[in-house]
């Protein structure tokens, strides 16, 4: 039913909002927004650890890829990913407590641009984080067949049990889903730290021979020795989509906006905290891992970079306890993306831009149990198809790779949607009500959205992910054609859309 002019206890758009931009909104009463309801446990170091835990498992693994392209390319490439990051971060940080929502980065571009560009930036986040965790859990699943030995055709196993096993803790509560990940969070950074001190004190450290042990052609030089830019300037963009993996998926602390008791005063300091938290922990990985054997050369071509690290410097012996280390720098970010898009696809069908009982709460502990389990779902079954049909070889290469790409280029994609939202909120709502102030401005916001397209392109320059970005606009395809068909005729008044179409627009018009 579409809105009429409302009565109490029915949200209803102002007359005339209902056909804005195309959309027509349905009644809902309160009943509707009773069984969505969420429950505030988080405060600052929970925000910190939530996205913290989200980007760690990209410190463990990930981000050595780059190192092809030789050292300085990926020390120069990590410099310009942190710059985009931090202007990132400190807009966010000024957002996300000025609109506190779950809706996050869809809640920020539906106020300032529109709900057709709060549905794309939506979509881009929701491709970031459902393959983010399908990626990681590949990967879990690939550090516990080393564990216990088990053949690759048993890695669907691990995958369905840790997807079972983290939906779970998150559906049980907020509470409980918080204390896992500060304690995960926790374990993985002082892993992370015990790698770096035992660097420091090894003795076994030398960059010259280590780190620059990559020739102009991409061939190892036994002794090291090397060019600081083997392979030219240009090297450093090709490393870029690699650096990503030291900071991706940061951005997803707003999800927790209606989960904190403070999010004006917390939001922002969890966000910097959280960043500057990644910054100092990125340059010393991709330094102290770099600086000893294998190398960069060999780091380059690693699966589990830092776990070779280990191997280094405590021998083989112990490989398997050191496996076992590594695995929990992967479930913090596992645990804490599973909370991401369960939360993602909670604010998005609660407003009607995805099918409305997704976004149902569990009727005692509140959590968002059927986004959870639906996110889950979409992101194993994924796995499963291309396992099933690729096979397990060829397969691991798509997850690990494809998906992997995927995922980074649905997230430059709502980066740069993120940028344009605090642009244009700058201008267009100069008078809100903004408890944080970024100290970048909008010059921080330009630069992210450069650095964002700069690193898409190169995506799409690269045959290697080409066929992740072609994957990813298909993926649009189909979900702008459901927008345009029935979604845009769906959506209700939660809170973001509500103060988009009343507190926003009167505002705006006020002024």
């Amino acid at each position: 039913m579409s809105v009429g002019q409302g009565s109490p206890g029915v949200h209803a758009p102002p007359a005339g909002a209902q056909n804005a931009a195309g959309v027509t909104y349905t009644t809902v009463d309160e009943s509707y927004f009773e069984a969505r309801r969420l429950k505030r446990h988080a405060r600052v170091w929970s925000l910190w650890a939530l996205g913290v835990g989200a980007v760690i498992s990209g410190h463990y693994s990930g981000w050595n890829l780059g190192l092809a392209n030789g050292f300085g390319a990926m020390f120069f490439a990590t410099i310009i990913i942190a710059i985009m990051y931090l202007g990132l971060t400190f807009s966010i940080a000024e957002m996300s407590p000025a609109l506190p929502h779950t809706g996050g980065a869809y809640s920020f571009a539906r106020t300032s641009m529109g709900p057709w560009a709060g549905y794309i930036t939506g979509i881009a986040e929701n491709i970031e984080f459902v393959l983010t965790p399908a990626v990681i859990v590949f990967f879990i699943g690939s550090y516990l067949s080393a564990i216990f030995g088990t053949a690759p055709e048993f890695q669907p196993v691990y995958w369905i049990l840790c997807y079972a096993l983290f939906v779970g803790l998150n559906i049980v509560g907020v509470e409980l889903s918080f204390k896992v990940t500060v304690t995960v969070t926790v374990l993985a950074l002082a892993c992370l730290v015990v790698f770096y001190v035992s660097v420091l004190l090894s003795g076994q450290f030398d960059f010259s021979r280590w780190a620059l042990n990559i020739g102009p052609d991409g061939a190892e030089l036994p002794n090291g020795g090397g060019a600081f830019l083997p392979m030219g300037v240009g090297s450093i963009f090709a490393a870029m989509p690699f650096a990503v993996w030291l900071f991706l998926a940061i951005e997803q602390l707003p999800l927790a906006a209606e989960e904190s008791h403070d999010p004006q005063r917390d939001m922002p300091k969890g966000i910097i905290a959280g960043i500057l938290t990644l910054i100092v922990s990125a340059f010393c990985v991709v330094f102290l891992n770099s600086g000893i054997a294998p190398g960069a050369a060999g780091v380059a071509k690693s699966g589990e970079p830092l776990l070779d690290g280990f191997r280094t410097l405590f021998g083989t012996d112990i490989a398997k306890i050191l496996a076992g280390v590594a695995v929990i720098g992967l479930i913090a970010s596992f645990h804490t993306i599973i909370f991401a898009f369960g939360r993602q696809i909670y604010s998005l069908s609660r407003a009607g831009y995805f099918p409305s009982f997704l976004s149902v709460t569990h009727g005692t502990r509140k959590s968002p149990h059927i986004a959870l389990i639906t996110g889950a779902l979409l992101g194993l079954a994924v796995m499963l198809i291309i396992w099933f049909v690729r096979g397990s070889e060829a397969g691991a290469t798509v997850i690990g790779g494809t998906l992997l790409n995927m995922a980074v280029a649905g997230a430059m994609l709502a980066y740069f949607m993120q940028g344009m939202s605090y642009i244009v909120l700058k201008k267009k709502f100069a008078h809100l009500a903004r408890p944080y102030k970024s100290p970048f401005g909008i010059a921080g916001a330009v630069i992210c959205m450069a650095i964002a397209a700069v690193t898409l392109y190169f995506q799409l320059t690269d045959p290697v992910f080409q066929t992740a970005v072609f994957g990813v606009a298909i993926y649009y395809a189909i979900m702008m054609a459901y927008f345009l068909v029935h979604g845009r005729h769906k959506l209700i008044l939660s809170p973001e859309e509500e103060f988009a179409v009343s507190k926003g627009e009167a505002e705006y018009k006020s002024y």
